[in-house]
C-alpha cells in the first residue's frame, strides 16, 4: 500500500537556486519539445534572482521532494504572474497539473490580498489553453486565448513581397526601411501606444498604453532574454522621411540557435492598409533564412482576426494554444 502524496507550498524566498534546478531543467525540457524553445537562458536568469532570496512566489514540495513553482513580480500598482511549471512525482498523469493550480491559488490569493495591487496580468505561453482556466476565471480573471504560430522558413513563399512591392523598388517614396539601433527606443515608444490605442491587446498588456510602459517593455525584450536573444540583424524598423518618426517596426529575438521568434510587430494607423507588416514579415524571414534558420514564430491573440489572417496568409500556422489572463479591482472596474 503506497503513502498518501502530502503537498506542502512554501515561500519561493526560503529556496535557494540549487533546489528549484532540477524542475527548471525539465521545464526547459518541456519548452523545447512543446514550442523549440531553448529555455536555458531564461532558466539561468531566473536562478539567479532566485540566490538572491527576494523574488515572490511559492514553491510546492511533495513529500519532501521539491517539484514545482511560481513567481510574481510588481510594477506599482500591477503584478505579474512570471510563470508557474510543476513536475509530480506521483504517477497521476493529472498530478503535475493539480500542483500547478494549488501553486496558483496561492499567489492569486497573496496578489488579489495585497495592498495597492490593482491589476494582476498573466501569460502562462507554456501552458496549453483550458488547463487552468477555470482557476483563474473561479478568481474573477478575464481569459484570452492566444496563438502560437509557425512558419517554415524552408518554403519558398515565406520570403515573398506584398503586392505592390518588388525585391528592385516598389518601396513607397515617402518611407525608408533600415535596421532596428537603439537610439529607436523612444519613437518605437511612441508608434507602439499609437498602433495599440484602442486595441484588443492593450486591454491584455497595459504597458501598451503609456510610452513608459512601451519602454519597460521594450527594454525587457531587447536587453533580458525572457522572450529569446535578441536578434538586432533580423529587426527592423520603417521611417517616415517627411516626419523623420517610426511608422512600423518589427522586433525578432533567437528563441533557438535555428528558430526565431517576432517579439512585436506593428504599424501606425495612419498607416495602415499599405503592406508594411507583411512587408516586415518577409524582409524578417529572408534574412533568417539566410543565416540558416529553420522556423519563424510569433504569438497573436485569436480574437485578433485581421492579424491571425496575415499571418497564416504568410504561411504560419498554429502550432499550440493558450492563455492570458487579466483581473482588475472592483475599484478600477467601477
Amino acid at each position: 500500500m503506497t503513502s498518501a502524496v502530502q503537498i506542502e507550498i512554501l515561500d519561493l524566498r526560503h529556496f535557494s537556486a540549487n533546489t528549484l534546478r532540477p524542475v527548471l531543467e525539465e521545464e526547459s525540457r518541456v519548452w523545447g519539445e512543446r514550442l523549440d524553445w531553448d529555455y536555458r537562458a531564461s532558466a539561468r536568469l531566473l536562478l539567479q534572482y532566485l540566490n538572491s532570496h527576494v523574488l515572490p512566489g511559492f514553491v510546492a514540495v511533495e513529500n519532501g521532494r521539491v517539484a514545482g513553482y511560481v513567481f510574481c513580480v510588481y510594477e506599482a500598482n500591477k503584478a505579474v504572474i512570471g510563470d508557474v511549471f510543476a513536475v509530480s512525482f506521483d504517477p497521476d498523469s493529472t498530478a503535475s497539473a493539480k500542483i500547478e493550480i494549488r501553486l496558483l491559488e496561492h499567489i492569486i490569493e497573496l496578489l488579489q490580498s495585497s495592498p495597492g495591487v490593482d491589476r494582476i496580468e498573466a501569460q502562462l505561453l507554456l501552458h496549453p489553453h483550458g488547463v487552468h482556466r477555470q482557476t483563474f476565471e473561479r478568481n474573477s480573471f478575464i481569459v484570452f486565448p492566444r496563438l502560437f504560430m509557425q512558419q517554415d522558413l524552408n518554403r519558398p513563399s515565406v520570403t515573398e513581397l506584398p503586392k505592390g512591392f518588388s525585391n528592385r523598388g516598389g518601396f513607397p517614396d515617402d518611407l525608408e526601411i533600415r535596421p532596428w539601433t537603439d537610439a529607436d527606443f523612444a519613437g518605437a515608444g511612441r508608434l507602439i501606444v499609437d498602433a495599440y490605442d484602442g486595441h484588443l491587446d492593450s486591454r491584455i498588456n497595459d504597458q501598451y498604453r503609456s510610452v513608459a510602459g512601451t519602454l519597460r517593455f521594450l527594454h525587457n525584450i531587447v536587453r533580458f532574454p525572457g522572450c529569446g536573444i535578441f536578434d538586432a540583424a533580423a529587426s527592423r524598423v520603417i521611417v517616415s522621411r517627411r516626419r523623420n518618426e517610426l511608422v512600423a517596426l518589427l522586433l525578432c529575438s533567437r528563441v533557438r540557435s535555428d528558430v526565431g521568434h517576432v517579439t512585436q510587430v506593428c504599424v501606425a494607423q495612419e498607416n495602415r492598409n499599405r503592406g508594411l507588416a507583411s512587408f516586415l514579415l518577409a524582409s524578417c524571414a529572408a534574412d533568417l533564412r539566410g543565416r540558416g534558420f529553420q522556423a519563424l514564430t510569433l504569438t497573436v491573440t485569436e480574437d485578433n482576426a485581421n492579424a491571425v489572417a496575415l499571418y497564416r496568409q504568410r504561411g504560419y500556422i498554429s502550432k499550440h494554444k493558450f492563455s492570458a489572463m487579466v483581473w482588475e479591482s472592483d475599484k478600477d472596474q467601477s
